[in-house]
């Protein structure tokens, strides 16, 4: 009989875990949090110091109860949640919830990452569960579920039922909403440029007007850049002055939750709901070091594992020395490593077999990221020239690669950027004339949309939210049709901005960003052991309070318009319009209650159908289930898994091969006739 006995959060981790240890350890999982507040009311005691009333979550019954029998037939039971606040708290909720309270059975454990050495040294050093860290998940569930329970009711009443508000995901939603209304309100304006060229050979290589008299001159429009094209025009350009200089690339130090994020979404066009769902079945299956972090700290065994591979495999030129801070911005925690593979000698093309498409992809990147961190800098060889005629000075710049460093192994699109234009022919003194002098007229651009990798980044930057919360925010943002997504950038719709206005009026401090870092900050000072979580829960709660009654006396109703569409109600010939839905989107009538036709909205995903060429569409079942299928009514053609091409490829080949059969059969009946 087993005489420890291990509790996980998930399956994937308890069968990777499986493998490190012997007979005398049972592994097992709790499926996440196996307690939680209601969902059917606030289950927080306000008037009794803000204490949460915790109840099992619905179905984790027979769970329990069998986690129950396990502990108590063990002699030692190894709390191995995730090693984050919210971990610890799932660890402190199992050690009550399992009758373990007063004994001396239960102990914490807590590794980076999933590996034999992690977890057996875990086991050799398990510790009591830090109630500090315990009470910052607690202060910061709490919080959330007053801001959710108290506003949500308010968003019913005074624009529609179903919505609901967030204390960061309210916060996200102003900066969107803000950054749409720059957009909308800017106003280009027209500057010129003045751009020459010079002829080597068959090239021609590019300069730039600076100004006149050796003063930085801008152009405002065109009869000013006109009137500089008409002066240099056919004259002798002097080459007045040539800078030769080294330029070096650092390399990027390794992830964090965000850049991670930010980069996915970039290289990879991974959603950051889509990059965390994939990391974290990396780190389960012991890959990657744990996924949620927002320090860029790497253990020493780390470093020298790197600097050994680098050394081997690119020489020692290629080995960088330098050492990181250990932080990635001013609001660090610096609880965990940054996001690194667990084994540098698992190269991405080692582990190709072994993976899914994009559990591959992140993972390269993962490792290419790690292995260029510790990597020496790209070197430039960086050319500044001066060209003068008459008054007017032009300035050429050209770089040329010397060391590639750290972009022999990681290049981000932003490589593509540099000037790589060659002006080595180019000797001071030397008189040349401009092959080709014109104006360009421009406009001054508008910020660009928020995008998931932008927005995450500007949380991060303004202190809201952590590595756990971004991309749920972002998700809920879209589910609640706050805002959508076109391509990769995030518009705010018209009930975004009726939520978001009735918040800022209402709830001004809740969707302040100064505000909400510094809640974030206050829960850090809990975590440290430095403030209690109710004094910072009673601190927060009298404003709010105060803002939800003015707000019930004196808000008025939000009328929100529904988005028409095209397509006609083919009972009284209205437009249609979108609603939603606990099920997602669907087609109403606006004529309701008078006419209460509705359809599905078929969402099409680009992809035609094997079978009969329509398109392909997101279709559900009435419990909700999606699947995907041919909009062509009398097509049969229907797929639980969202189709690839590939899929639809053979789809389409077995559909013809049948169809050539079915011919074969009946020309042969035919003859047999």
């Amino acid at each position: 009989m087993a005489k420890n006995l291990v509790i996980v959060e998930s399956p994937a981790k308890m069968k990777t875990i499986k493998k490190f240890l012997g007979s005398n350890y049972t592994v097992d999982a709790s499926m996440g949090h196996i307690r939680d507040l209601p969902k059917s009311s606030m289950g927080i005691d306000i008037e009794h110091d803000f204490e949460p009333k915790y109840i099992t979550i619905r179905g984790n019954g027979d769970l329990i109860a069998s986690l129950k029998k396990e502990a108590s037939k063990a002699d030692k039971v190894y709390l191995a949640t995730d090693p984050d606040r919210e971990g610890e708290a799932i660890s402190w909720h199992l050690k009550t919830a399992l009758g373990l309270e007063g004994t001396n059975k239960a102990a914490r454990i807590t590794f980076n990452e999933i590996t034999k050495d992690a977890v057996t040294k875990a086991l050799k050093n398990p510790r009591d569960i830090n109630m500090n860290l315990v009470d910052a998940q607690q202060g910061r569930r709490v919080m959330d579920r007053i801001v959710g329970y108290s506003i949500s009711p308010i968003l019913w009443e005074k624009i529609k039922r179903g919505l609901s508000a967030g204390r960061v995901q309210s916060v996200a939603l102003r900066m969107v909403c803000d950054r749409d209304a720059e957009i909308n309100a800017f106003i280009p304006k027209e500057y010129h440029t003045v751009e020459a060229s010079i002829k080597n050979g068959a090239k021609r290589v590019k300069a730039s007007y600076y100004g006149e008299n050796g003063k930085k001159t801008a152009l405002e429009d065109a009869a000013s850049a006109e009137a500089i094209v008409n002066d240099v025009q056919d004259k002798t350009v002097l080459v007045a002055e040539v800078t030769d200089s080294d330029r070096q690339k650092n390399a990027p130090w390794p992830f964090t939750t965000s850049t991670m994020q930010q980069e996915a979404s970039k290289l990879l066009n991974l959603s950051t709901q889509q990059t965390m769902r994939v990391a974290q079945k990396l780190y389960e299956e012991g890959h990657i070091t744990y996924l949620r972090t927002d320090s860029i700290r790497v253990s020493d065994e780390a470093v020298a594992a790197a600097k050994g591979y680098i050394y081997e495999n690119y020489g020692e030129a290629y080995v960088s020395h330098r050492q990181a801070s250990g932080k990635a911005g001013s609001n660090v925690q610096d609880a965990h490593e940054a996001i690194r593979p667990t084994h540098i000698e698992n190269t991405p093309a080692s582990l190709k077999d072994k993976l899914g498409r994009d559990e591959f992809r992140l993972y390269q990147l993962i490792w290419k990221r790690f292995v260029a961190s510790r990597m020496t800098p790209a070197v430039y060889a960086q050319t500044r020239v001066r060209l003068e005629c008459g008054t007017h000075t032009f300035t050429a710049a050209g770089s040329k690669k010397k060391f590639d460093g750290f972009l022999s192994v990681y290049k981000s699109d932003s490589e593509e950027d540099e000037n790589k234009q060659d002006l080595d022919f180019l000797k001071k003194g030397d008189d040349v004339v401009f092959a080709s002098v014109e104006d360009i007229q421009h406009f001054t651009e508008p910020p660009a949309h928020y995008t998931e990798a932008s927005l995450v980044r500007a949380l991060e930057e303004d202190g809201i939210g952590r590595p756990s919360t971004y991309a749920p925010t972002i998700t809920t943002l879209l589910a609640r049709n706050y805002v959508t997504k076109e391509k990769k950038n995030l518009y705010v719709t018209e009930l975004g901005i009726a939520v978001n206005e009735l918040m800022v009026t209402a709830f001004p401090n809740i969707v302040d960003t100064g505000f909400t870092a510094k809640m974030e900050s206050e829960l850090d000072k809990v975590a440290e052991g430095q403030l209690n979580w109710k004094k910072a829960v009673g601190d927060f709660y009298p404003d709010l309070e105060s803002s939800i009654k003015s707000a019930r006396e004196n808000l008025g109703r939000i009328k929100v318009a529904d988005q028409v569409t095209d397509v006609i109600c083919d009972k009284c010939g209205r437009n249609m319009v979108i609603k939603y839905g606990p099920h997602g989107k669907f087609l109403a009538c606006p004529g309701f209650p008078e006419c209460r036709n509705t359809k599905p909205l078929l969402e099409k995903i680009g992809m035609q159908c094997p079978k009969c060429g329509a398109e392909i569409v997101k279709r559900r079942t009435k419990k909700g289930r999606l699947f995907y299928a041919c909009e062509n009514q009398d097509c049969d053609f229907v797929s639980w898994r969202k189709p690839t091409r590939k899929s639809l490829e053979e789809a389409a080949n077995a559909a013809n091969s049948s169809k050539a059969e079915a011919a074969d059969e009946a020309a042969t009946d035919e003859k047999k006739m």
